[in-house]
């Protein structure tokens, strides 16, 4: 299976739409990656400000390899960082709720670029997670 590449700007209203393409590539079975899908762009619009021209890249069918999902932003030096967020806290699950859900995650960092990354196990069920940094 080809990988699905999207280029868009980071906006509340880009995110249904983002999930609706990584369901129609994956064949319907989209769930955790969907969901991954959203809480790395809504990071994004978060901590780098709504408009931010960002890349999503899906790869993997979902069901008989992993799925890996990949979104690349301009600013190299906002790194996400993984919180353990309180009950009174409104916000700081997003990368939490990655770790839950990847067999592993991770930041690639290029020269003028980022990519926050993850990777789901077929079926999307992980059996344990591993986080990776990498510098570049």
């Amino acid at each position: 299976m080809n990988g699905l590449t999207i280029r868009l700007l980071a906006t509340p209203a880009a995110v249904p739409l983002a999930r609706h393409a990584v369901r129609e590539h994956l064949g319907g079975d989209g769930g955790d990656a969907e969901l991954c899908v959203s809480e790395l762009l809504a990071n994004a619009i978060a901590h780098l400000g709504e408009g931010t021209p960002v890349t999503l890249h899906v790869s993997g069918s979902g069901r008989a390899t992993r799925t890996r999902v990949e979104l690349t932003d301009p600013d190299p030096r906002v790194w996400p960082v993984l919180r353990q967020a309180t009950d009174a806290d409104e916000s700081g699950r997003g990368l939490a709720l990655l770790d839950a859900l990847a067999l592993r995650w991770g930041v690639e960092q290029g020269v003028r670029t980022k990519t926050v990354w993850c990777e789901l196990d077929p079926g999307h069920s992980p059996p344990g997670r591993v986080a990776v940094i990498t510098g570049g």
